[in-house]
């Protein structure tokens, strides 16, 4: 199944309660996405509203639907993300490709599904049940990790490439993850951006992370390294970028160096500086 053409442009960032008035006035911005679970919809942030009221699309990024999870999906994750979408008039939805609970536990943190094709098969299901489910276009995430499950069968690039093929699922695709298990996992950034659908990306990810004992951690509190920049470089020479946006979640810098930090991300995306 192709995938449509993306329905967001240009540069993005997450917004975060802790930057709110910093994102709301900052100049130059195409979209922002938020956390859906952090979304209570009968008390939108004021800065959310003056957002939306400019007509700057607001994209609901959710962390729990545990799509890849061997248990049922929860019904009511899903409408609240729909609901998301509809409150914000949005152009599509993401997750991750990861799971977050099983046995009745929750992990609290986005785990990396087994590359294997019973898993993958998991993995198409739920995309399929959420598709059906909500109001408008899946996307999909590739995650960061520290470890890789043994067995693999597929590459990161080739299990994104045949989830895409038999769900028309989007992605998001976080180049700073690729180079996260590039570190951790000695897995190639490049051979895997050449197997990802490029047609099917609606937007990118950007975010820094730090080097301890060996192993890269995506901390999102860091600046972004020039590798990442790179990666960035290197996906757009493979098929033109529609989006791309940096995450920050903590530490929060200067409103002149996130300012900084965007324009680096603008520069490697391939796109015009702000008027």
């Amino acid at each position: 199944m192709a995938a449509e053409p993306a329905p967001v442009r240009g540069l993005g960032i997450g917004w975060r309660p802790e930057i709110d008035l910093t994102v709301e006035r900052m100049p130059g911005l195409d979209f922002v996405e938020v956390v859906a679970e952090g979304i209570h919809l009968a008390h939108l942030p004021a800065s959310l509203e003056a957002l939306l009221a400019r007509g700057i699309p607001v994209l609901p990024h959710a962390v729990t639907l545990s799509l890849g999870g061997a248990e049922p999906l929860d019904e009511a994750r899903v409408a609240h993300l729909g609901a998301c979408a509809e409150a914000f008039g949005s152009p599509l939805v993401s997750d991750h490709v990861a799971f977050v609970r099983a046995g009745g536990l929750e992990a609290g943190h986005l785990l990396p599904v087994p590359r294997t094709r019973e898993c993958l098969e998991v993995l198409v299901d739920n995309v399929r049940q959420a598709q059906a489910a909500l109001p408008v276009p899946l996307a999909v995430e590739n995650v960061a990790a520290l470890l890789e499950w043994p067995g693999a069968e597929l590459s990161e690039g080739e299990f994104l490439a045949e989830l895409v093929a038999r769900t028309g699922v989007r992605l998001v695709l976080d180049v700073a993850n690729l180079w996260t298990n590039a570190v951790n996992l000695g897995l190639d950034p490049l051979r895997e951006l050449d197997c990802v659908p490029m047609e099917a990306v609606a937007y990118v990810h950007v975010a820094g992370g730090i080097l301890r004992d060996g192993m890269w951690h995506d901390t999102h509190r860091h600046p972004v390294p020039a590798a990442v920049l790179e990666l960035l470089v290197a996906a757009r020479e493979r098929g033109p970028l529609p989006a791309v946006m940096l995450e920050r979640d903590g530490d929060y810098p200067s409103d002149a160096e996130l300012r900084g930090e965007l324009a680096a991300i603008r520069a490697a995306a391939g796109f015009e500086a702000a008027a």
